[in-house]
């Protein structure tokens, strides 16, 4: 299982993934699910996967096959980002039509994979590629998407997250929700990797890798837990109809 959530809001993207692909008692696998392309001044695209590791990874490996062959169509000759959606949506079809005989086997092998990014001459845009190839959008009513394990982090963005809302308060949104899923779910985990496109810079900008030691998110998660402790005591109290 993992966790990743990408926000398209009005200024940027903001991205962020964990890293844990199987959680046991003696096993523990780490691989990066946040995955970039671009060409600087031109496009940038970002990939984010959850579900079968052997599936995301043909996924990703056939794309990366055809721009390394220069086959059509790839991710750097398609015009829009409603075209790399549609063209990774049919790379997954084509993945679990190789390796599964049936509709029922392929829910085994199924993988979901967001996609956002800008193309030179239009908006950014950020979709949700579900298993069977077919997407949806992001809009300005709904500026966010997850996949994965996401009910423990979705609170904090249906209350809190809205479309205009600044890069750094959406940044500090998506970490508050990874920090409510980490706390919850040991399917989850530690690495993350977060990145923040600004609109229109049409440059790829490097992920930061957050790990237990990290600064930053140890400081917000410990802020935001005395944060609810406080808000908690500080709630009226209940009437004596609830019988406490």
């Amino acid at each position: 299982m993992t966790y990743c959530c990408a926000l398209r809001l009005e200024q940027g993207l903001v991205l962020i993934s964990d890293t844990r692909t199987n959680a046991g008692v003696d096993h523990i696998s780490v691989f990066r699910k946040l995955h970039t392309f671009g060409v600087d001044g031109e496009r940038f695209i970002a990939l984010q996967t959850a579900g079968n590791l052997a599936t995301t990874q043909a996924v990703l490996g056939h794309l990366q096959n055809a721009l390394t062959l220069h086959q059509e169509p790839n991710l750097y000759t398609v015009n829009t980002m409603f075209e790399v959606a549609e063209l990774v949506g049919k790379t997954l079809r084509r993945v679990l039509e190789d390796i599964t005989t049936n509709t029922h086997e392929q829910m085994n092998y199924s993988c979901s994979i967001l996609v956002s990014g800008q193309i030179l001459g239009e908006d950014m845009q950020l979709y949700n590629v579900y298993p069977e190839g077919n997407f949806i959008r992001a809009t300005t009513d709904t500026p966010y998407f997850q996949i994965g394990e996401s009910k423990y982090g979705k609170p904090i963005l249906d209350r809190a997250l809205h479309y205009t809302m600044p890069l750094s308060e959406g940044l500090r949104c998506s970490l508050i929700s990874f920090d409510s899923t980490l706390r919850s779910n040991v399917s989850v985990g530690l690495p993350l990797d977060a990145l923040v496109y600004h609109r229109d810079s049409f440059k790829s900008p490097a992920a930061k890798r957050i790990n237990e030691e990290d600064p930053y998110f140890t400081q917000i998660s410990k802020q935001w837990s005395e944060t609810l402790r406080r808000g908690l005591q500080e709630l009226p109290e209940p009437t004596k109809d609830y019988g406490v």
